[in-house]
């Protein structure tokens, strides 16, 4: 409330203000993921910043309902198998590769197990259709990843982005400012 009294002074003064210092959002950045609904949401305090569609666990392998805390990303993962009967017979994918599952990013909200991740099988999202983790998008997953970084002491140039997903190495990154997640119907 006081940088809104603060923003209106100074227009009143008919001083200068930058445009986008009348979208200033104070407050904690936290995520809330919706497995009814199939959204992940985005906000700074209570204001929504971002909203995006996604898949969720099936009821066989459900995504894990609760209050997480993400901290850790990794940038061009490796995937290998999980000791499951879902997964017998497939093999290991290294970062880049197309058959990787993880495609360019996963963000951990309770390792090692779940995290969200992008997909190539788009056509998913917005139903149960995983084993347990969050599937999104792959331009969204490395929007909000990016977002998460931004936001959460962890900027990166774009110069160092390209270079780790156009490469064959993971790339870890751990957030200074751990972001609050809340998983529920």
């Amino acid at each position: 409330m006081r940088s809104k009294s603060i923003l209106l002074t100074l227009l009143f003064l008919g001083i200068a203000v930058p445009s986008h210092a009348q979208d200033v959002v104070t407050g904690p950045l936290t995520m809330a993921i919706s497995t009814q609904k199939k959204i992940l949401v985005v906000r700074i305090g209570a204001t929504e910043m971002r909203r995006y569609s996604v898949a969720v666990g099936t009821k066989a392998k459900p995504t894990p309902m609760g209050l997480f805390t993400v901290k850790h990303i990794v940038w061009n993962p490796a995937w290998r198998p999980p000791d499951q009967k879902w997964a017998k017979g497939k093999q290991p994918a290294g970062p880049g590769d197309p058959k990787n599952p993880m495609k360019i990013v996963k963000i951990f909200f309770q390792e090692p197990d779940y995290y969200i991740h992008g997909t190539d099988a788009e056509d998913t999202l917005g139903s149960a259709a995983s084993h347990g983790c969050v599937r999104m998008a792959q331009e969204d997953v490395y929007k909000l990843a990016r977002y998460l970084q931004d936001h959460a002491g962890a900027q990166k140039s774009d110069d160092w982005y390209a270079q780790v997903i156009n490469g064959n190495q993971s790339q870890s990154v751990i957030l200074p400012r751990s972001v609050p997640l809340v998983i529920g119907k």
